[in-house]
């Protein structure tokens, strides 16, 4: 009999990888998921939003960093009006921003998509401060305090915006980025919202032309379908190399923080997986191969 005086014990709560992914994780189902997923029209993808907004509580420093004029210069498109997506229709050049700082415009240059609070991206520009970091998020409160952290640390070689990472893309020349990184992406689980997951091939077609040969695009999620999602996406996108190996993924890197969201799935039990692809020149076709 159950002691009344005991304390209720408490029960873990179950990790979001495990039982409540999705439980069909089969390779050659996932590549007919892909397959299905190409065969809409291009003009509507490009419609799809790839990210979800949410209004949440913005911290004080947040706010500061979001509205103030002295933090302008960590935050590319500083005051536009709060609870409104940002406007990156007029950045065509991510290089030109940072043409006045000790690393000037032509060091290494990484692009950050969806940051969340930004702590990683902050670990990462401390690290390396000869390389240059752009991070893009639609999540304000994220953005602001990035941008405090940034100020306060006085960092030269981090800058923020808020926007849609793929219409910040389209924008940019080809060859202008070093690196690309897209860490824990909302996965997107449900089947009929596969079409808004950013890795895909038409949108890592995008991704490709903007980084230059030899640059790499560095992903990591902790929702297994979707990493062999990723994997299945990639690996057959003559863009790319796997550098791990086709269909292998990566050791997490040194380079890459381990974030809280992380650790704390790690103690879930959950796992997570690194995919690190070098954008490669095409391989040239041979001139006999045109013969009749």
């Amino acid at each position: 009999m159950t002691n009344p005086n005991q304390p209720t014990p408490k029960v873990p709560l179950a990790p979001v990888g495990g039982d409540r992914q999705s439980p069909d994780i089969s390779r050659d189902t996932i590549s007919q998921e892909i397959q299905n997923l190409a065969r809409t029209p291009t003009e509507y993808s490009h419609a799809i939003a790839t990210f979800m907004r949410r209004r949440t509580h913005l911290s004080q420093y947040a706010e500061t960093a979001l509205t103030d004029p002295a933090f302008a210069p960590y935050i590319i498109n500083h005051g536009k009006d709060l609870g409104r997506l940002g406007d990156v229709s007029n950045i065509t050049d991510l290089r030109v921003f940072f043409k006045d700082t000790p690393n000037g415009e032509n060091a290494p240059l990484t692009l950050e998509i969806g940051f969340g609070m930004g702590d990683s991206l902050v670990e990462m520009a401390q690290a390396e401060l000869a390389r240059n970091f752009v991070g893009i998020e639609v999540h304000e409160p994220g953005i602001g305090r990035t941008a405090y952290l940034s100020h306060e640390l006085g960092l030269t070689n981090l800058k923020v915006l808020n926007g849609d990472a793929i219409a910040l893309l389209n924008n940019l020349p080809s060859e202008h980025l070093d690196t690309v990184q897209l860490y824990f992406p909302d996965p997107w689980q449900k089947k009929r919202h596969y079409k808004r997951r950013f890795v895909t091939t038409d949108r890592m077609t995008l991704v490709a032309d903007k980084l230059k040969t030899g640059g790499i695009f560095h992903s990591a999620t902790d929702w297994e379908h979707y990493a062999l999602w990723m994997l299945e996406v990639l690996d057959n996108m003559s863009e790319f190399e796997n550098m791990a190996g086709k269909g292998n993924f990566s050791p997490r890197p040194d380079s890459r923080p381990a974030t809280k969201f992380e650790k704390r799935g790690t103690d879930y039990g959950r796992a997570s997986w690194d995919l690190l692809y070098q954008k490669v020149q095409p391989k040239a076709i041979p001139h006999w191969a045109y013969a009749s």
